[in-house]
């Protein structure tokens, strides 16, 4: 079986073609989008079961720090040796990981074959994005990206609901159900490899560069720090002496990374001269700011309805699909109107400012409020998201040459995810550092409720942990599911406005991206493919460099 001819132009596939190769790629971005939405769910049952549950971070920690860092060099490395070996490698490295992770017998063994896992997620997100470039002309290709919006809002979906099905088994085929959260990526793996192997086949000219080793060497040595600190940082303390080794390490490789991008030119893992160009460098801050707000919003959630509402982390899963509607019905919808029109400007402003409006918004929540309203709130977060998302990497991708499509693309999911990491570390900060005294005021409103204090002697054991000076432990609170609603309340009450706090930073900071996307400029959009852009680069420099005619007298 040979791959669908194409009736399509030279150097252009067919909408048969492209969508055969899309399907490998979907199959590759699900593995990646659906490994970390499962884990969330699973991960508290698989410490229990490897006996790792204060140190459950290193396992989530060394898939961020391996994904981030390799991100970049994907980007560049497929830029030089062409798309198609790279994300046959992303696959592979996946794919090896979660099987090793599967088979791990320790929560340190977990944490080095999660690392493994991510060095395969580093590409399977970004090299997708830049091989649809390549293959479509940028007016057509919101179209075919709202395809992975829809895979991300599956995976948002399907991940709490799978991973929490898998993780309440106890065994499943022969084995400990928690590990068919690894397993399951194999035959979807498999599949992706196949498909990819086969119908991947678009025209690649290699780039005769040198690989920016050292470039990579100090962004590791910068970021590693950084991400661990961020991962650790509240549980060792902020301004702890570890933190504060880790902060210096991190500046001084950045700046050792800047040095060596400088000196290395074109060559670069993350050239300058990119930074040069308004819409690049724009997009890029806007994506890291977006995703501070986005992945502090998608923590808060699961924490506000499974703790304040009482439900379970499938329960939650399947309370935010509201969100993935508006994700979807917003990606799908502007990728046809970009298409008609050849517009995009308009969508990351509407849309960013829908995220603020519905960040504020959450942090009008409380105890009382009823999930339908909060539901309703989840509809418009999810179509700002689904009208950014997408878009600004588009802007970036229309913006930049050819021979840099790789290494643009993966900038945009690299500064969206470092993003995410400080989002996620600022917003438990504040969450944990302002919950101690919001629980103590909601305790102190209630003393002299006649309710309460009937309630209170009724639960003496509560009371003497109230009164004992051992406080409530706040690292497991589940006790709250069985504990007398009146007592439960001022509890509930104080993780509720403490995450109106983190909303309401969140909706300050995604205004400041909504203030610094006006700023973007709109360039028209090209009607051709990355493939066909190449070959008129391609043909421009050939007859630039071909001698000229000797004149015949």
């Amino acid at each position: 079986m040979s791959a669908p001819v194409s009736d399509a132009a030279p150097g252009q596939l067919s909408h048969r073609q492209i969508l055969t190769v899309l399907s490998g790629l979907m199959l590759g971005m699900l593995l990646a989008a659906l490994d970390q939405t499962i884990m969330a769910s699973a991960m508290k049952t698989i410490a229990d079961q490897l006996n790792g549950q204060t140190i459950q971070a290193w396992a989530t920690t060394a898939y961020l720090i391996t994904a981030t860092i390799s991100t970049p060099l994907y980007g560049k490395l497929s830029d030089i040796f062409g798309r198609k070996p790279m994300y046959l490698t992303a696959i592979s490295f996946f794919l090896v990981g979660s099987v090793l992770s599967g088979i791990a017998n320790s929560m340190y063994e977990l944490a080095a074959f999660r690392a493994v896992q991510g060095l395969g997620a580093g590409g399977l997100m970004s090299l997708a994005l830049a091989i649809i470039a390549d293959m479509v002309p940028p007016r057509e290709r919101s179209k075919y990206q709202g395809y992975f919006m829809a895979v991300w809002g599956l995976s948002s979906v399907a991940g709490p609901v799978v991973g929490g099905a898998f993780a309440g088994m106890d065994h499943f085929a022969g084995l400990e159900g928690w590990r068919w959260v690894f397993l399951l990526n194999v035959p979807i793996g498999i599949v992706a490899l196949i498909v990819v192997a086969r119908y991947l086949n678009v025209p690649h000219r290699r780039v005769p560069q040198r690989v920016d080793y050292w470039g990579a060497i100090a962004l590791t040595i910068g970021l590693v720090p950084l991400l661990i600190v961020a991962e650790q940082g509240r549980e060792w303390g902020w301004d702890s002496g570890r933190a504060l080794a880790m902060y210096a390490i991190g500046v001084i490789g950045l700046a050792a990374f800047i040095y060596i991008e400088r000196k290395m030119g074109d060559a670069a893992l993350l050239p300058m001269r990119l930074f040069r160009r308004q819409t690049f460098a724009l997009t890029n801050v806007v994506n890291f700011v977006m995703g501070v707000g986005m992945f502090g919003m998608m923590m808060s959630l699961p924490l506000y309805l499974q703790i304040v509402k009482g439900a379970s982390p499938t329960e939650s899963g399947l309370m935010t699909l509201p969100m993935t509607f508006g994700i979807l019905v917003a990606a799908l919808g502007s990728g046809q109107l970009i298409a008609k029109t050849g517009r995009y400007r308009i969508y990351p402003i509407i849309g960013l400012g829908a995220t603020t409006v519905a960040l504020f918004l959450f942090s009008q929540i409380g105890v009382d409020t009823p999930v339908w309203s909060v539901m309703l709130i989840m509809v418009l977060a999810g179509i700002g998201l689904g009208l950014c998302m997408q878009t600004l990497i588009l802007a970036i991708q229309n913006d930049v040459p050819v021979k840099d499509m790789g290494v643009a693309t993966s900038s945009a999911t690299f500064f969206r995810s470092i993003g995410g990491t400080v989002g996620t570390a600022v917003f438990l900060s504040i969450l944990f550092s302002v919950v101690g005294d919001r629980i103590a005021d909601a305790f102190a409103s209630v003393r002299t409720d006649p309710a309460f204090l009937a309630a209170l002697q009724e639960n003496p054991q509560f009371a003497q942990s109230l009164g004992g000076g051992a406080g409530i432990d706040l690292n497991n609170t589940a006790f709250l599911n069985t504990l007398d609603p009146t007592l439960a309340r001022p509890i509930l009450s104080g993780f509720a406005n403490s995450l109106d706090t983190v909303f309401l930073v969140g909706s300050l900071v995604t205004l400041v991206a909504f203030a610094l996307i006006w700023f973007l400029k709109e360039t028209p959009l090209s009607d051709k493919s990355g493939i066909q852009r190449a070959a008129d680069e391609h043909a421009a420099t050939e007859k630039a460099e071909a001698p000229a005619p000797v004149a015949m007298h």
